[in-house]
């Protein structure tokens, strides 16, 4: 365990108690920087990896594509016939976000599998994305159209072209009975909402994202935006064998990392930088889910949980992150009009802690993702030896709807 890295977790984990542990791991193919506390430590430790599924789902439409089985060009329905009111979207505009898709109700609203699936398939185009553009949606319907194009599970299709080459044997959708116990909980999740107050409970091995929730459960059907439950070390196997090639071509990925979405607006601002199913680098740190020691090239994307994982194929390297932002946190706040998080008694980032309508004292861990930059990546790039990256954005790219 390296003893700065260790430092850097500790502001999480004791300095803020925004997270009840982080387990952190950083490096290339021929180099490896670990550290872990609280709830996350040990090599065992199964995390839900939320949005981070995306990236398999990405990865495996990728393969697909090498493979001549999925055409991003052809209409969404060609492969997932289901979706009737998505005629005319391409595969393509699902992948880049680059196409509004709204279901007409809330699947997390819904009350069984079968009428979440319902309101899935009843998902309709409305307009193109302005300034933020990211939705797990598209990435729910990329599952069918995966499952269409290689006539299998997505699953099945993960474990076969990611998990198999890259040597992963603790990553599922369905975490192994034995293994629950592993399981980091993700329960009594706080949550303010204007004026509502919200109590969470959750279960291990089920996804905390709701929508994966009922659309997945137990069942072990990956649903494509959330879902996968993985180890670090896992993980940093799937990190080193992307890097050498083994799952996708460094071509594949030179696509994935092209910003799709990313423009400056006319009020100077910029668009959400976003590549196929992950983040690309922004022009301005503060809003990147890419750390500044990863250039052009590189892609990742983080997760409601607590997780964030980044690879850089240019420079060969990756960092991974696996939290628990969850159990019994504050972990959304969204203030009544007129007011702002200090006046619920938090630091203007987010930081503090909240007295519940209970009388329990809770840790807030909103906003939480701001502080990874200034207390853990530019640790990394410390320990690592790794400079900040050259980078030169392009923002001139089509709107997002072409």
């Amino acid at each position: 365990m390296n003893p700065a890295l260790l430092e850097a977790v500790r502001f999480f984990t004791r300095e803020t108690k925004i997270m009840s542990g982080l387990s952190v791991a950083c490096g290339s193919a021929s180099r490896l920087e670990t550290a872990e506390e609280g709830t996350a430590a040990g090599e065992s430790t199964v995390f839900d990896l939320a949005s981070v599924t995306k990236l398999f789902t990405g990865l495996c439409a990728m393969k697909l594509r090498e493979e001549g089985l999925l055409d991003f060009s052809r209409p969404v329905c060609d492969y997932a016939p289901a979706f009737a009111g998505l005629r005319g979207i391409t595969v393509d505009q699902l992948m880049a976000f680059r196409v509004v898709v709204r279901t007409p109700g809330r699947i997390d609203a819904c009350r069984t599998r079968e009428e979440a699936r319902a309101c899935l398939f009843a998902a309709a185009p409305d307009g193109v994305p302005e300034k933020r553009a990211y939705s797990d949606i598209p990435a729910m319907i990329l599952r069918y159209v995966i499952e269409g194009a290689a006539g299998t599970s997505l699953m099945d299709c993960v474990r076969s072209r990611i998990l198999w080459p890259a040597g992963m044997a603790e990553t599922w959708a369905r975490v192994p009975e034995e293994r629950l116990g592993d399981c980091e909980l993700y329960d009594r999740e706080h949550r303010i909402e204007g004026s509502r107050r919200i109590l969470r409970e959750g279960r291990r091995g089920v996804p905390h994202d709701p929508k994966a929730a009922i659309l997945q459960g137990d069942t072990g059907e990956l649903c494509g935006h959330a879902g996968l439950f993985s180890t670090r070390g896992d993980l940093v196997r799937f990190c080193r064998a992307v890097l050498a090639g083994r799952v996708v071509s460094s071509e594949s990925l030179r696509r994935m990392a092209e910003n799709r979405t990313g423009r400056r607006l006319p009020d100077g601002s910029f668009s959400q930088f976003l590549g196929l199913q992950c983040n690309v680098r922004h022009p301005v740190q503060y809003f990147s889910e890419i750390p500044a020691y990863m250039g052009d090239q590189a892609f990742g994307i983080g997760g409601f949980t607590g997780n964030h994982l980044s690879l850089d194929p240019e420079r060969g390297i990756f960092a991974i992150f696996l939290g628990n932002r969850v159990l019994n946190r504050l972990t959304v706040l969204l203030p009544e009009e007129g007011k702002t998080l200090t006046d619920y008694g938090l630091a203007a980032d987010g930081r503090g802690f909240f007295r519940w309508e209970d009388g329990e004292t809770i840790p807030s861990s909103v906003h939480y993702v701001h502080q990874k930059d200034e207390h853990l990546h530019r640790v990394i790039a410390e320990i690592m030896g790794w400079p900040e990256a050259p980078f030169e954005p392009e923002t001139t790219n089509p709107a997002p709807g072409a």
